[in-house]
């Protein structure tokens, strides 16, 4: 039986990765990116096809994959004449696999069933290292049925799939999920800021760390890798940090539970984005505090 084929909507630092891995795996590869030079070079690297608008990639796909970067750019890729709806097949899976609002993917959900499309959220988290390797930890929102349909192509993406609940579940997990790791990001980099002024190596204050109780993916894979080195290059913007707790904290209004620390959190991370202005990855948040504190972090042998 034929492979599925599958059109990649968004090919980011994220997507580019993760549709070679789609293409590697053997399915026909369809792809759409604002930057046509762009697709046009993936479709090359990976054997596949490039489409000039969302109605041409939704009559050749079976699948659709999106990793865009909001609600607001999926919905404006679904929608208009030439948009994902006008060329959907009936009986077509589309894998939101952006960072979205949870209420906009319920309501976007229920528009396309209206055309026999089933729509499941399945944001991922990892980085970009990740989804180079196939590695991605994917969360995926949606009834069992519907889920069978899309797990063959989410399988080459990420090394775990958990289920969370019905559409648009996933997608607060992976606003949720954020809101901790920005957290742990924010209270390490203070600790290692204390620490620094007392006298403490912060290379050496990240290894015991990472063999103490405060250990998290911060202290893992960021804190020496990017902000004791000076790169700031992991591969995940300070913006989309900020939408996504943004997101978060739009869950815990919505469902009314008081959350003060998660609020200050987002407040300081919108202060770096101020402060830093657009564009920058979210390890610059480092920067921020450094700003306030007067100090830079850097290994004692420097």
């Amino acid at each position: 039986m034929a492979q599925p084929t599958v059109g990649f909507i968004g090919l980011g630092a994220m997507g580019e990765p993760m549709a070679k891995r789609v293409a590697g795996a053997g399915f026909p590869l369809v792809v759409l990116d604002a930057n046509a030079d762009k697709a046009a070079e993936i479709a090359k690297v990976t054997g596949g096809t490039a489409a000039a608008h969302g109605k041409e990639l939704a009559e050749r796909a079976d699948v659709i994959v999106t990793m865009l970067p909001s609600s607001d750019i999926v919905r404006a890729a679904l929608d208009g004449d030439t948009g994902v709806i006008a060329g959907l097949k009936p009986g077509t899976v589309i894998l939101e696999m952006s960072s979205g609002v949870p209420d906009t993917t319920r309501m976007i959900a229920t528009e396309l069933a209206a055309h026999n499309v089933t729509l499941l959220d399945c944001p991922v988290s990892g980085g970009v290292s990740r989804a180079i390797s196939g590695e991605l930890a994917i969360m995926a929102g949606g009834e069992d049925a519907d889920f069978k349909l899309g797990e063959p192509v989410l399988a080459t993406m990420g090394s775990s799939i958990t289920r969370t609940g019905p559409v648009g579940s996933a997608h607060a997990m992976k606003a949720l999920n954020n809101l901790v790791s920005a957290g742990g990001f924010l209270i390490g980099i203070e600790a290692l800021l204390i620490g620094s002024r007392f006298g403490l190596d912060p290379a050496l204050m990240v290894d015991v760390l990472n063999v103490s109780t405060g250990m998290n993916n911060s202290t893992q894979k960021k804190f020496k890798q990017f902000v004791l080195s000076r790169k700031f290059n992991a591969g995940f913007g300070l913006d989309l940090m900020v939408k996504d707790l943004g997101i978060a904290l739009g869950v815990a209004e919505t469902t009314g539970t008081t959350v003060p620390f998660a609020i200050l959190c987002r407040e300081m991370w919108q202060g770096a984005q101020k402060a830093l202005g657009p564009g920058l990855d979210h390890t610059h948040m480092a920067r921020f505090s450094e700003m306030l504190t007067g100090d830079e972090l850097h290994p004692a042998a420097e």
